[in-house]
């Protein structure tokens, strides 16, 4: 699984022009699932994104988690994550997850989020054509691979 995490003020979905979700300060999580993602690599990386301390403290400082700052967050399933672009220009996704295997991978995402942090998860819609919308706090933005763990 590859997520870009982003602190934000607010952030929001819309799909045909009607606003899906939206959240204010928290995080917008654009999630990228490949074939191999367990759930060891859900639980993993749940756990590692309520965690984060990327929110400034009374002293300025990024000392706090989205839990301490009770913020929300969004999560929006975004498999260009895997593009490659070793060859030519054309970007190829052939390590991204296909709708059969991603979908309940991302629903167990999204419900194992929703235990970690003790709050309802905003989402976009799984293959729909999203625009997304954020206002990047920082700008913060955090890039994670479970099979990198870095």
């Amino acid at each position: 699984m590859r997520v870009v995490i982003q602190r934000v003020t607010s952030a929001s979905v819309t799909i045909d022009g009607m606003k899906k979700s939206e959240i204010s300060q928290g995080l917008l999580i654009l999630l990228g699932i490949e074939n191999d993602d367990t759930e060891e690599d859900i639980s993993w990386l749940c756990k590692k994104i309520v965690s984060l301390r990327i929110f400034n403290d009374e002293n300025n400082v990024m000392n706090c988690s989205v839990k301490d700052v009770n913020g929300d967050m969004l999560v929006v399933s975004q498999f260009t994550l895997h593009a490659s672009t070793k060859k030519g220009n054309r970007p190829s996704y052939i390590r991204a997850a296909k709708p059969r295997t991603a979908i309940p991978i991302y629903e167990k995402f999204v419900q194992l989020l929703e235990t970690e942090s003790g709050k309802s998860i905003q989402t976009g819609e799984f293959g729909a054509d999203m625009k997304v919308a954020l206002l990047n706090d920082g700008p913060v933005t955090i890039l994670i691979d479970t099979k990198n763990k870095e």
